[in-house]
């Protein structure tokens, strides 16, 4: 708490705060993954986790600085030092000794999608049919240890994923539920109901939280862990969800998920 304070920065009177050019960077790598991390028609980082990180950053006296990487990728760009953390609707389940944590700052559920007149309705009807997944994802994880399933492709991001599913490529895909309800939305520029449906099984419910390299100590993941309980308790990310379209309610982080 005492690094975070002092990074925010003491001024006596008559000092001027830093500008943001004078603040220290927080590095954040994340891919495409509407509505959470994606590149808005001006050009710039938009999405949920981007809005969070600007603020929680805010609030430790940093500048946050986006990198759009490959999701496959992402472990070597930590070991490399390109960024300082991956943020992007990231589970936590299952991976709480891989990385160094900052969070969780929301749950989300992982679901599997099919074609709205799929006779596929229940996570049983899965065994013998072909999955798509985003590749090093959570639902990879989960269908790669399914040996009922026909076949599991995985693909390097969530377009390619839908595409698979609209061309007949696959019989179903899985991911994170919002992620899915955003596609499902702009997906050549249909409604939501007209091409898909979600199954009414969770998969999982995962909290989201923030990775940091394992053997990091400079305290920042403990500072951002903080910045993200003052956004959650006074509201802020429950603002952004809501923005985004999101019950905030649905996301609120349960005891025993993480």
């Amino acid at each position: 708490m005492l690094a975070a304070f002092f990074a925010a920065g003491v001024f006596g009177c008559g000092q001027t705060p830093p500008s943001d050019a004078d603040l220290p960077v927080l590095t954040i790598a994340s891919d495409e993954y509407p509505p959470f991390f994606y590149v808005s028609e001006s050009g710039e980082y938009a999405g949920i986790d981007v809005e969070l990180a600007v603020e929680a950053c805010r609030r430790m006296g940093y500048k946050a600085k986006f990198v759009r990487i490959r999701w496959a990728e992402k472990n070597d760009v930590l070991a490399r030092g390109e960024a300082d953390c991956l943020w992007g609707s990231f589970s936590m389940n299952g991976r709480e000794d891989e990385y160094l944590w900052a969070g969780p700052y929301m749950t989300s559920r992982q679901v599997v999608a099919v074609g709205k007149n799929s006779g596929i309705n229940t996570l049983a009807d899965l065994a013998g049919k072909r999955v798509g997944v985003q590749i090093t994802t959570k639902a990879d994880e989960i269908f790669s240890k399914r040996e009922d399933i026909a076949e599991l492709y995985c693909y390097s991001d969530m377009s390619l994923v839908f595409a698979a599913l609209r061309k007949g490529y696959v019989d179903a895909i899985a991911g994170h539920e919002t992620a899915f309800l955003e596609f499902m939305k702009t997906d050549s520029g249909r409604s939501e109901t007209s091409r898909y449906r979600i199954l009414d099984e969770t998969l999982l419910s995962v909290n989201l939280g923030v990775a940091f390299a394992l053997g990091r100590s400079d305290g920042l993941a403990e500072s951002l862990t903080a910045a993200i309980g003052e956004m959650r308790a006074d509201g802020f990310i429950a603002g952004v969800l809501t923005r985004h379209g999101l019950d905030p309610a649905r996301a609120e982080i349960g005891e025993g998920t993480v």
